[in-house]
């Protein structure tokens, strides 16, 4: 049986847990590099990029992560997530180069500029064809890699992608009620098996 872990160190990772949890999936809080060895997909969520690389530092976690994901493990990153996993992040900031992205941080606006918008998904995610997006000082997806494929938009915006094993959205899924960003990670993560 596949285990899901959430990377609990800042952010509303307990939304995500309950989403899938909600879902029948087996789930758990990853905040050590023990607790990362016994899952098999993770969910990196949104919050504060920095604030989480500094909260990864003591198990070294941003790099045995992205050793997890280069030998496979499924992986959705939202928001904040998006950002630590891209090949690069304007303004510049570490991050792990696993996603063929560039990012441009908080390019929608401060927080005060939230908002909760109609997102066009393709239809391997099912009807309907809209998706409700919530977008707190989200990054921008401003280059795409040749192997990163598009399943949502918001205003000709990609906001939803995938490459291999990484499902990821700028905006935060687990915010809604609609289940289908999490069912889609549920089905990579029964996949990949790492």
């Amino acid at each position: 049986m596949t285990v899901y872990g959430v990377l609990a160190l800042q952010g509303d990772w307990a939304a995500h847990t309950e989403m899938l949890r909600g879902l029948g999936a087996d789930v758990c809080a990853v905040r050590t590099a023990s607790e990362l060895s016994a899952v098999s997909a993770l969910v990196v969520p949104g919050g504060e990029s920095s604030a989480m690389l500094r909260l990864m530092e003591p198990e070294n976690l941003l790099h045995k992560i992205s050793d997890r994901i280069r030998a496979g493990m499924a992986v959705l990153a939202t928001c904040a997530g998006v950002i630590l996993l891209a090949e690069g992040v304007d303004p510049p900031q570490t991050s792990m180069g696993a996603l063929g992205i560039d990012v441009v941080r908080n390019a929608y606006g401060r927080q005060v500029y939230s908002t909760i918008a109609e997102i066009q998904v393709s239809d391997e995610l099912g009807a309907p064809p809209i998706l409700p997006g919530v977008f707190i000082r989200a990054p921008r997806i401003a280059r795409l890699g040749g192997d990163v494929e598009v399943l949502g938009r918001w205003r000709g915006d990609p906001v939803l992608i995938r490459q291999g094993c990484i499902l990821g959205a700028t905006f935060h899924p687990e915010l809604t009620n609609d289940r289908r960003v999490h069912q889609h990670f549920l089905r990579m993560g029964e996949k990949a098996h790492v």
